[in-house]
């Protein structure tokens, strides 16, 4: 398309200066989708991206997609994933060789997929270099979002905030039109309610799941709510990820239907980011969303009671 022809060009001449329709989910605080296709893909609006995700989304950081030793079973399971009709896929640089094997995809179904990839790089020369080297490999000359990744603290925070920080850099990016929307993740929702106080986040990347947890620790579920109260209150998209936390929620006794079920009832919340490893696995996930129905306050307190025993 035309409007982005010169957009690498606009991102190396920076590096040089500096050395969307579905069987309808809940869309909490809006309605249900009445005009929906029978056994589609549900969708949500994303915020104030105005886009509207499918209620499932990939998370492109487990194998074979972030592996190099089956490329050909990688470009398969992403083909099966747009084929389906998830249309928001995110990666990030840290996943191996998940933005290549991406890239084989997306250089001939780029139109079909919100695109996100997410940096580590704090400064601002290292962000716009890690912006280049993303492209490259996605075999894209823009993204439809780049988020910085892990803000754990309000002292990371204020270093990507900074005037010499990431955030400078994805700003300028934006502004050039080598990416569209800027996001951030985190597994702390206290410092991501400060971030939407600070800064115009667009979407926010947070693990939810009933048990409160992450890896080995946990995060405080008031916070959660607060953080969520506000994301709907600046009408930030809320991903969530980590919905079974690596399967410790499923070996607690729940289900992927329940786990999913919990994340998708919350309040702005629009997808929820799985990892899926095969075509079965997107094909079951797929079903869930497509049969999906919110949860009451009292059936989300008792899960969160079963998860914790």
């Amino acid at each position: 398309m035309t409007h982005r022809i010169g957009r690498r060009e606009l991102l190396k001449s920076a590096l040089a200066a500096t050395a969307a329709t579905g069987l309808g989910g809940l869309t909490l605080g809006g309605q249900w989708n009445a005009h929906a296709a029978d056994n589609a893909m549900p969708k949500r609006r994303m915020g104030k991206t105005g886009y509207e995700v499918s209620l499932l989304s990939l998370g492109a950081g487990l194998p074979p997609i972030r592996h190099d030793d089956d490329p050909e079973a990688a470009v398969e399971l992403i083909n099966h994933v747009l084929d389906v009709g998830i249309n928001y896929i995110d990666t990030a640089q840290s996943y191996g060789v998940s933005e290549i094997n991406l890239g084989e995809v997306m250089k001939d179904r780029r139109e079909e997929v919100f695109l996100v990839t997410k940096s580590y790089e704090d400064t601002y020369d290292e962000a716009l270099r890690a912006t280049e080297e993303s492209l490259e490999r996605l075999q894209t000359d823009y993204l439809d979002m780049c988020k910085h990744h892990a803000v754990m603290s309000m002292e990371e925070l204020d270093q990507i905030g900074s005037s010499d920080g990431a955030l400078a850099a994805l700003e300028r990016l934006r502004d050039e039109g080598v990416i569209r929307h800027i996001g951030v993740t985190s597994h702390t929702p206290a410092v991501m309610t400060e971030a939407l106080e600070r800064h115009d986040f667009e979407c926010v990347l947070i693990p939810i799941n009933p048990a409160h947890m992450i890896y080995g620790g946990s995060y405080d579920p008031g916070d959660l709510d607060e953080f969520l109260a506000k994301a709907a209150e600046k009408d930030v998209g809320v991903i969530a990820m980590k919905v079974v936390n690596n399967a410790d929620i499923l070996n607690r006794g729940l289900s992927m239907v329940e786990a999913m079920r919990y994340a998708l009832s919350k309040e702005a919340v629009c997808s929820a980011c799985v990892g899926m490893t095969s075509m079965e696995e997107v094909d079951e996930n797929v079903e869930i969303v497509r049969n999906f129905e919110p949860l009451s306050p009292e059936e989300l307190e008792e899960l969160e009671h079963r998860a914790q025993d």
